[in-house]
């Protein structure tokens, strides 16, 4: 079939953009959790000024394209603050921040979702605040809110495509570029959904086997 023809005789092209997207992916998802844990603390801070940042970051965020918010990094702080980075920085920076929005919202609700008995029992045997909350109840957060997390690693998977527009040379730049060579417009543009298809239906599986052990441990 051609589409084997295409993926075989331009593979080195297919594999570069798969390495760079899978790449892209782990560091947006490891960033966007750092910051979502941050950014959910706020959202939660006793401090009206932190509560506002925290959700005025979390509103933005959401409320915008994308697309947009990477032209802001990659060209709008060149030409406005003399600002530049790689296309691969820009579009780690942007789906950071994209992803922090999401993941915080995760979190604040893994947060809330511990019970609140445990946090006055630990403040009651003279655990401070942010010992409670480091010790007590982050850990139960973050256990419960796993898959949540697993499930945003394979949207960014697919997210990661609008970064070629920038230059990124991720799947879909390298389809591009196999596009302008042999003028085929409809086979590579399957080789790569049926990547992305793989990559996405397979980190699903792995990700409910992964829920059901957690769920079958949490049972015993």
């Amino acid at each position: 079939m051609k589409i084997f023809e295409i993926f075989w005789e331009y593979r080195d092209y297919f594999l570069k953009g798969l390495e760079f997207t899978l790449l892209l992916a782990a560091i947006s998802v490891v960033g966007g959790f750092i910051v979502g844990i941050l950014i959910s603390l706020l959202r939660m801070s006793r401090w009206s000024i932190l509560r506002f940042i925290g959700t005025a970051w979390v509103e933005i965020l959401r409320g915008t394209p994308m697309i947009v918010q990477l032209f802001i990094v990659h060209y709008g702080l060149a030409t406005t603050f003399n600002i530049k980075f790689t296309a691969f920085e820009s579009g780690s920076i942007t789906l950071i921040l994209n992803s922090s929005a999401y993941l915080a919202e995760i979190f604040r609700a893994g947060i809330q979702g511990v019970d609140k008995g445990q946090t006055e029992a630990a403040r009651s045997l003279g655990m401070t605040g942010g010992m409670t909350m480091r010790y007590i109840v982050l850990p139960q957060a973050l256990k419960s809110v796993l898959p949540a997390i697993g499930n945003e690693f394979v949207t960014i998977i697919k997210e990661s495509s609008i970064v070629y527009v920038i230059g990124m040379a991720e799947m879909m730049y390298q389809t591009n570029m196999i596009i302008s060579m042999t003028y085929d417009a409809m086979t590579p543009y399957l080789v790569v959904a049926i990547m992305y298809f793989i990559l996405t239906f397979t980190l699903s599986k792995i990700l409910n086997m992964f829920e059901r052990k957690l769920s079958n441990r949490d049972k015993r």
